[in-house]
């Protein structure tokens, strides 16, 4: 308040609006005495505008009219304008016929005055935000050179909210060379209409004919909340107007709603994808998470530093950063240090089986919350190295699953994958064996749980890196059977749902994210192929190559034996296994009985036993289907 006191514009501010208000008082009486002002109504105007303008001007100033910029007045300060004129017109009126009961004042002088108020303050206002307007588009007031370009003839796929906001960025924004022709919508309610003088011209599927009425030379989509089948038809019928055509963010990427055409983005698949926005109850993991130490495994992969990077909002207390590459947590420290502007962190480069250093670790900075993310997850990779799956997948799950139940950690997460379900591959049967392990260390005060999903797009295992460096260099792009098909999610899609299960388990828990429908890879290519502007099969072409070592034709979330139950959250649910006599009974034995199997595979492993590691991986998990694959050595 004392700058706004320091500043010269906020005395200019008060003292034409103190004009305003005696002007809008002097016409109100010429109006209602048909322009003839005689003593007796002088003395009344010289009697009230002494307390009536200072009224104003607190009324007004208390309700925030002159803490603003008047360049960027909005409706917002406008229906607060109408609700300072009202109060400024009801307390006079009371005033006077209390004050000044015999004077003979006029009703109507008071309610013109603030009629008058209204509008002659609010069109200063509104001259103000249009004279800078005006210099913006002209470049502060300086004429644009003959030689500057041209502004480029746009279409707006969506005539909504999104829509609006960036007609308005291009109208106010001189830096944009933009010429907005029309919009196109689907909704027949808005046909024929305009947003800010700009007509709805027709429907999507016209804007073929209206790119070449108009020479559109480029067409922006905002429709940040449209489906993925809604944007894949977008995106086929723009293709076919050989025009550039670029998208808004979903909402999930804007921020407190503020959309700008300076983050309007090539389409990208994830678009295509149609994820819907993931609601988080954020009073429940605000509980869990507040103030508390939490530590994130693997915290340099894909899922894990998106792990770091949603964690940050919550305000931890301290997040300890465990990562084997140092490249990744190099990479992960200086985002959330620099970018994130988070410094309650602890960088810890090492491995997730070093026993010594997981206790070490635990003891030195006693986390109350772990995100278990490390783990091998590259399918024929592991295939061909199995012993690596062992020492790093269930060695070193078990290894942090124990130390944290020594530890007394509060909630345990373990990032699982649809691929332990039947595996057919020694990467899911390794995940199925840590979600076994993680089972049979409840009872502890640690509240064990997992979470299991499908491929996330754009991780580092993800197919649609590969695709893309395909398609740069030319083709041909390799797919694997043209009946492949998967799960896909985002990545911030599926860190929040992770955060979102770890406020929900009770402990033993193995949830499932609902991943919607099964993807088709070839499909999958064919639209990353068009994304890049050109055509499958004819620019760039597909080649089958058949199913790699250990992969599925078709993946799944749930196995024999498993149930679904709905949760609390739409997207999460939790799945019930038939009850396993031996694990109710006993459970000791039953984690006995499992770690003895898995010391034998840790021998395998140690020896690089190769057939035996995948004997020993089909006796734990029965359903596990081994494959007679090659391995390294």
């Amino acid at each position: 308040m004392r700058k706004q006191f320091k500043n010269p514009r906020f005395y200019l501010k008060l003292a034409v609006d103190s004009v305003l208000f005696a002007v809008a008082h002097l016409i109100a009486y010429l109006f209602r005495f048909e322009f003839f002002i005689d003593q007796t109504r002088l003395w009344q105007i010289t009697m009230v505008l002494p307390w009536l303008i200072p009224l104003k001007i607190i009324v007004f100033y208390r309700l925030g009219l002159y803490h603003g910029m008047w360049r960027y007045t909005s409706i917002r300060d406008f229906w607060l304008l109408a609700i300072g004129t009202t109060m400024t017109t009801l307390i006079p009126i009371a005033a006077v016929f209390l004050l000044y009961r015999d004077a003979n004042f006029s009703r109507a002088v008071f309610l013109m005055d603030g009629g008058l108020t209204f509008m002659l303050a609010g069109l200063h206002r509104l001259l103000v935000r249009s004279y800078y307007m005006t210099q913006a588009r002209t470049g502060n007031g300086r004429a644009e050179p003959a030689a500057a370009r041209p502004p480029r003839n746009v279409l707006i796929v969506g005539a909504g909210d999104a829509g609006e906001k960036i007609l308005r960025e291009i109208n106010e924004n001189e830096q944009i060379h933009y010429r907005v022709v029309g919009f196109v919508d689907d909704d027949p309610l808005k046909q024929g209409r305009s947003i800010h003088g700009v007509t709805i011209l027709g429907k999507v599927a016209t804007i073929p004919s209206l790119a070449v009425r108009h020479d559109v030379e480029e067409i922006l989509i905002a429709a940040p909340s449209a489906t993925g089948d809604q944007m894949r038809r977008i995106v086929e019928i723009c293709k076919g107007c050989h025009v550039t055509y670029k998208t808004l963010p979903g909402i999930g990427e804007i921020i407190d709603g503020r959309v700008s055409v300076k983050i309007l983005r090539d389409i990208s698949y994830e678009d295509l994808l149609g994820r819907p926005p993931v609601h988080l109850d954020v009073t429940g993991i605000r509980s869990y998470l507040a103030g508390r130490t939490i530590l994130v495994t693997g915290c340099g992969g894909s899922i894990g530093s998106e792990l770091c990077r949603q964690l940050v909002r919550f305000e931890p207390g301290l997040i300890v950063l465990v990562d084997a590459s140092e490249a990744n947590l190099f990479q992960i420290q200086m985002e959330m240090e620099n970018e994130l502007d988070f410094r309650r962190y602890e960088p810890v480069l090492g491995q997730v089986q070093d026993e010594a250093l997981m206790r070490s670790v635990f003891e030195t900075y006693k986390p109350r919350v772990v995100f278990h993310a490390a783990a091998y997850k590259h399918v024929p990779m592991l295939e061909r190295n199995p012993w690596e799956a062992v020492f790093n997948n269930i060695q070193g799950s078990r290894t942090v699953m124990e130390t944290a139940a020594a530890f007394g950690v509060e909630r345990f997460v373990l990032v699982s994958t649809d691929k332990a379900v039947r595996p057919t591959n020694v990467m899911g049967a390794s995940k199925r064996i840590t979600e076994l392990i993680l089972q049979s260390l409840q009872g502890s005060e640690t509240r064990f749980l997992s979470v299991r999903f499908g491929n996330v797009v754009g991780s580092s295992g993800s197919v649609i890196p590969l695709f893309r460096r395909q398609i740069e260099h030319g083709g041909p792009v390799t797919v694997t059977d043209p009946e492949v098909t998967r799960f896909f999610m985002t990545i911030p899609e599926a860190a929040q749902l992770i955060i979102q299960a770890g406020a929900m388990g009770e402990g033993g828990e193995i949830y499932i994210l609902k991943m919607g429908t099964p993807v088709r890879i070839i499909d999958m290519a064919r639209d990353l192929i068009r994304l890049s502007g050109r055509e499958p099969d004819r620019d760039v072409r597909i080649v089958f190559t058949g199913l790699r070592e250990g992969e599925k034709l078709h993946e799944e979330l749930i196995t024999e034996g498993e149930g679904i139950v709905p949760t609390g959250h739409d997207k999460i649910l939790v799945l019930r296994a038939d009850p396993d006599p031996e694990r109710e009974s006993d459970p000791g034995a039953f984690r006995r009985r499992l770690y003895r199997e898995i010391e034998r595979l840790c021998d395998a492993a140690s020896r690089h036993d190769a057939p035996e590691i995948k004997r020993l991986l089909h006796d734990i998990v029965p359903e596990y289907a081994p494959q007679d694959s090659r391995s390294v050595l």
